[in-house]
């Protein structure tokens, strides 16, 4: 049907067809952390999301915890981050590829997402002009969030 977009899946039914396809099952504690994970906007540690989804189930363990990101990851549902602290953080996977970059505070570890189409076309024209085609990237800037720049 001309001009028909098909709209996306949510992330939360796609897992689910991704555990399906792969024969695994869809555990109640599985499908609260994935619900968990996909509701949170932050770039969350482990022990984060452990955090979150224990106070819906306290008997959720760290290892099951573990397990689902890696099917996430697996998924392409979920992506992990290093921003030098030596902490993975998982973000919700861009939909789309409408990529994202982040800007990372030292003191605190806030870490702000942004777009900036001219910042993503003057990385290309870089690339280009030395003979290479941009496959994928991470932009991350270090410094201080405005709050720390106070104290």
């Amino acid at each position: 049907m001309p001009g028909h977009q098909s709209t996306p899946t949510p992330p939360f039914e796609a897992f689910k067809s991704y555990l399906a396809r792969r024969g695994l099952k869809s555990t109640r504690q599985r499908d609260l952390i994935a619900k968990v994970f996909f509701r949170t906007q932050a770039h969350l540690n482990v022990d984060q999301l452990l955090e979150r989804a224990r106070k819906l189930d306290p008997r959720i363990s760290q290892a099951t915890v573990y397990r689902t990101l890696k099917l996430l990851k697996e998924s392409g549902l979920a992506e992990e981050r290093h921003f030098g602290d030596g902490q993975a953080r998982y973000e919700v996977a861009d939909e789309g590829n409408e990529h994202h970059d982040h800007l990372i505070c030292v003191r605190c570890g806030k870490i702000v997402e942004f777009v900036n189409p001219r910042i993503e076309a003057l990385q290309d024209q870089v690339a280009a002009e030395h003979g290479f085609k941009v496959t994928h990237h991470k932009m991350e800037l270090y410094g201080l969030c405005p709050e720390c720049q106070q104290g």
